[in-house]
């Protein structure tokens, strides 16, 4: 009898590993007063330092985002852009756009050849490709309005960082030899990534180190109308680019309205356009809210399907009609309403997919990235910041500036080169989105608070291009309609679809095989073979006894750190 439980337990097993719906259970890492969640432990560590020396959630903002520069190149920078969304203790909300500009040489054509078809690889690879930086104008922006300790002593943990050296571990080395040859081919062996780096080795970087002592000395307008400027521009000239001294000293941020809107009993606050992941968000919630999703078992057919039609709708709105309100009419009032949501919804069926061929039209294509990065932070006043930020492509645009010490972003893709062609993420768009001096580009970024009972709730972000929109709703539905605690809500697999192609991507190896057969039974086209990894989202709860309960994505080197 004992000889053949063995086989029994075997089949079990395999059962239980084909059946795979990634419910891990993930005990939350918690803190009583402050938290913060970033992409690498020495950002959140030296971040949640900065709270117990007297600095607040904007202090912490500064450090988290010149450590992850020097830790995460990957992703965290100096010479890219991103967007703030933040709630005051006292409750007062906003948000802030650094996102990049197009330089003033920009025009709408300027990636087209003289047929009129894209270039291949001029807005996404080497300097034509750099829109102006945002970054540090961004942070600077932020600290004066809300900051508390002296700006210049937020610089020093990244200094030390970058002349001590950062440890690479397995994943960096892995991202960091991918495109090694990419980084070569536009910058010459002689650049610093040009080294085979292997998990275990200390990176150091005098040359970032030396620009963030000059920062230090001189402030931020070093970078802008000063002798970082000079260097920056003449370097992205001589390397045949776009950008000028000029185009540096005019370079602003923007405080936003940010997108409120209400979800059963939350309060969202998310980011405007820019950013087309306020709007998106709240069009999507708000088409699946009369449905009672939380009546669904989690991952069910009829989930994935009515988040996947609502996904569609949403998607296909934001392609058309989102772009830079500096420059375009967006209307947000009308996309947001709930008549015209009700009847973007009517054509909705259970059991039967509503093809993306009669919700727009326009045929597209498809790459996936994940080049974003995201840090959550709480602090130990009740202040409250979700930031995201990006170079757009991994490693940007893959031109480093040895010099300085810094990738520069490749955002300028983010624009519609020619309106009906995908950008690098597969998303196409209209002429609200089209290339002008000054201008910003549309982006997904979605970094968003959470509200409950008039209280903070949440903080919540994620990288994933594309994707970003679709992981937070999910990470957010995850919480609040199927009650996982925060960390199982972001180690739950996610899927995404953007309207075009008609695909829903899915993490492989996460969802049971019977729910996948039942989609495609249904008419859906399921695609795991190129989405290993859909979001990265570090996220922070608040429980009802003011408890911070973090979420690191596993899928990264993320990790929180709290007091």
């Amino acid at each position: 009898m004992k000889k053949n439980l063995l086989p029994l337990l075997l089949i079990f097993l395999l059962i239980l590993q084909g059946c795979n719906t990634l419910q891990r259970s993930a005990a939350p890492y918690t803190a009583e007063h402050a938290m913060v969640v970033s992409a690498r432990p020495e950002a959140s560590a030296l971040a949640l330092e900065t709270i117990r020396n007297g600095g607040n959630a904007f202090d912490a903002m500064v450090v988290t985002h010149l450590t992850l520069a020097v830790a995460y190149p990957f992703a965290g920078n100096l010479g890219g852009g991103g967007f703030v969304v933040y709630r005051m203790a006292d409750g007062e909300k906003g948000s802030l756009d650094f996102r990049e500009k197009a330089p003033a040489a920009a025009h709408r054509d300027m990636y087209l050849d003289a047929e009129g078809n894209v270039i291949p690889g001029k807005s996404t690879l080497g300097a034509t490709a750099a829109g102006v930086p945002g970054s540090l104008k961004g942070l600077s922006e932020a600290h004066a309005r809300f900051g508390k300790l002296p700006f210049h002593e937020l610089l020093d943990p990244a200094i030390a960082l970058a002349e001590n050296g950062v440890i690479i571990t397995e994943k960096q080395a892995s991202t960091l030899n991918r495109y090694r040859d990419l980084i070569v081919e536009v910058n010459g062996e002689e650049t610093l990534f040009a080294q085979n780096l292997k998990a275990g080795d200390t990176l150091r970087q005098p040359a970032l180190a030396n620009t963030l002592k000059t920062i230090k000395k001189e402030g931020v307008d070093a970078f802008y109308n000063g002798s970082i400027a000079a260097t920056l521009a003449d370097f992205i000239q001589e390397q045949g680019g776009y950008i000028t001294r000029e185009d540096l000293k005019n370079y602003d941020v923007a405080w936003r309205e940010a997108v409120f809107f209400s979800y059963r009993d939350l309060e969202v606050i998310s980011m405007a356009p820019p950013s087309s992941g306020g709007i998106t968000l709240a069009q999507i919630m708000k088409m699946v809210e009369p449905f009672s999703i939380r009546e669904f078992k989690h991952h069910s057919p009829e989930m994935v399907q009515l988040l996947v039609e609502a996904e569609k709708r949403a998607f296909a709105d934001r392609n058309h009609y989102l772009g830079d309100p500096d420059f375009v009419t967006i209307p947000d009032d009308i996309l947001l309403s709930e008549a015209y949501l009700k009847d973007r919804m009517a054509s909705f069926e259970f059991g039967t997919p509503t093809p993306s061929t009669e919700i727009a039209r326009g045929e597209i294509n498809f790459a996936e990235s994940m080049e974003t990065t995201h840090y959550s932070i709480v602090d130990d006043q009740g202040n409250a910041v979700s930031v995201t930020t990006t170079l757009n492509g991994a490693y940007g645009s893959k031109l480093f500036c040895d010099e300085l010490g810094f990738f520069l972003n490749n955002e300028m893709d983010d624009f519609s080169a020619k309106p009906g062609v995908p950008n690098m993420f597969g998303l196409t768009g209209a002429e609200a989105n089209s290339i002008a001096p000054g201008k910003r580009m549309l982006s997904s970024m979605t970094p968003t608070i959470v509200e409950k009972d008039g209280k903070l709730a949440m903080v919540i972000g994620t990288p994933g291009g594309s994707t970003i929109i679709t992981s937070v709703l999910q990470t957010i539905l995850n919480v609040y309609d199927f009650d996982m605690n925060m960390q199982e809500a972001v180690d739950a697999g996610r899927f995404h679809h953007q309207w075009k192609p008609d695909v829903i991507r899915m993490e492989p190896g996460l969802f049971p095989r019977s729910l996948i057969r039942k989609l495609e039974r249904m008419g859906y086209t399921i695609n795991q073979e190129d989405n290993r990894i859909i979001g990265k989202v570090d996220a922070i709860l608040v429980r009802e006894d003011g408890t911070l309960e973090a979420g690191a994505d596993k899928r990264g080197d993320d990790a929180a750190k709290g007091y």
